[in-house]
């Protein structure tokens, strides 16, 4: 049964959020940049927190430790969109685009997708660059995250709604009793590593507006940056050395981030004895080596170290679903744009900022084709999946199976529908790519950016992104008749 008076007031804490953000970016456009864009930002952001203080008032009757798993998934569809298109608002007034492309970047942003249709950034206001920077790492972790830990009177409900929001298929595990405080802890390693990577950039060169901007799209696996150029406006290989560090620990679950952390040094073992991480780390250093001999091998490159160089930042550029960019892509071979779409599809680790399938799934159905293939031979034998020496479950199994079969279906169905809008075939596929593995740039029309789309695939594709960061389960409940039924 679905508490829709529960739902409307909880819906009301993205909405004050996403006033106070915008409040804050017009006080740094008026006092700080000096941008003129401050009205901009100050307008919506009054209407957002007094529509939010209404909302409060009006259910304040409400009990939110009484929140159900169905009204966690309906509170996560509903404050994705609904912040998608208050983020976008900000986005139409100060550049002209129409409310459409506003969205598109809104929720591109919150969802870490990083896809644009924006060009010359270089040249826009600083306070509105480092507000879409800024809505990639607030999306990075999670807006149902935040509300989580900023409302400690959901500790009974905050679980189902931390649940509906965490990717990954295990999701019963809790770094503390008190599951608001589990959302304390994930936001502290958050903020703990984009500190570190904005101090990182700042050394390696970047002015300390860029390092920031850079670190919220690094370690939330975002991808948008303050420049056209991306990643090699700096035309340094450090820099891209660091972001690959950080792009990783994005990627990396953070709930292991955390058990690191308080354990100090010595727990750094707990990367490679975590069987994710170890061989999601394992696969990025082999895609890296392979992409970067071929580049070298196809003379793309005088040297060997910068063809490793420029592969490895791509391959974790891709695998992470970030989307920095640094070479020329369209004049690297054309096998390279396949490899790097197969990165986008395996992704980053449950639990972490980044997209894609998760590496877990990817672990779990190799271990059960490989069952398969062993009981051709032995039809008799009974052969348990194991993750972390311990039999996966067949729920579990089958809701891995399950994904990976409707992964492919959407990207297909998604596929078709952007080539009815008018794309190529290579087109909208990378741009379905893009946006449901929440990834950022694609190949063909949309390699620049997503301009050429039209109002209506600009629609399509916005969905995409909501499917992906939810992990498609989460929306597509809404459509089940049962789901309403009391």
């Amino acid at each position: 049964m679905i508490n829709f008076k529960n739902t409307l007031r909880l819906l009301g804490m993205p909405i004050l959020w996403m006033g106070v953000v915008q409040f804050f970016f017009g006080l740094l456009s008026l006092f700080i940049f000096r941008d003129g864009v401050s009205t901009d930002f100050f307008y919506p952001s009054l209407l957002m927190m007094i529509s939010s203080l209404a909302i409060s008032w009006l259910f304040r009757q409400s009990k939110l430790n009484q929140v159900t798993f169905r009204d966690a998934l309906l509170f996560s569809t509903l404050t994705w969109i609904l912040v998608g298109l208050l983020g976008g608002i900000p986005i139409e007034l100060v550049t002209g685009v129409n409310f459409t492309d506003a969205t598109f970047e809104s929720i591109s942003a919150l969802s870490t997708a990083g896809a644009t249709i924006l060009s010359g950034l270089d040249n826009m206001p600083a306070s509105f660059l480092l507000y879409r920077q800024f809505l990639q790492w607030m999306g990075g972790l999670g807006v149902v995250i935040f509300v989580v830990a900023v409302l400690p009177m959901l500790n009974v409900g905050g679980m189902r709604l931390l649940k509906a929001e965490t990717p990954g298929p295990i999701k019963d595990e809790k770094l503390s009793p008190r599951i608001s405080k589990t959302a304390h802890y994930l936001w502290g390693v958050y903020v703990v590593i984009t500190l570190v990577c904005a101090l990182a950039y700042y050394m390696a060169g970047m002015s300390a507006y860029d390092a920031i901007a850079h670190s919220f799209s690094t370690v939330s696996t975002g991808g948008f940056s303050t420049h056209d150029a991306s990643m090699w406006y700096f035309q340094s290989h450090l820099i891209l050395m660091i972001s690959n560090v950080f792009m990783l620990l994005g990627a990396i679950n953070f709930g292991l981030h955390f058990r690191i952390f308080r354990i100090g040094w010595r727990g750094l073992k707990l990367y490679i004895d975590d069987e994710e991480s170890r061989v999601f780390l394992i696969v990025v250093a082999c895609l890296s080596l392979v992409l970067g001999f071929y580049l070298y091998g196809e003379a793309r490159y005088e040297s060997l170290w910068v063809s490793l160089s420029f592969a490895a930042f791509h391959v974790v550029s891709f695998i992470t679903s970030t989307g920095f960019g640094a070479a020329d892509l369209s004049s690297w071979p054309a096998a390279t744009a396949l490899f790097l779409v197969f990165c986008a599809y395996l992704g980053g680790c449950s639990g972490s900022t980044a997209g894609g399938n998760k590496m877990i799934r990817d672990i779990v159905t190799f271990k059960i084709i490989r069952r398969q293939l062993h009981q051709l031979v032995h039809p008799s034998a009974v052969i348990p999946i194991r993750y972390q020496d311990k039999v996966v479950s067949n729920d579990v199994t089958q809701a891995v199976m399950a994904f990976m079969s409707l992964a492919a279906l959407t990207t297909g169905v998604f596929t078709l529908l952007m080539m009815m809008t008018g794309l190529d075939f290579w087109s909208a596929f990378t741009a379905v790519v893009a946006c449901i593995n929440v990834l950022g740039p694609g190949f063909g029309e949309v390699g620049s950016n997503f301009q050429p789309v039209t109002d209506t695939g600009i629609w399509i594709l916005n969905i995409a992104m909501i499917l992906g960061r939810l992990e498609y389960f989460t929306v597509l409940a809404l459509f089940m008749p049962h789901f309403w039924r009391w």
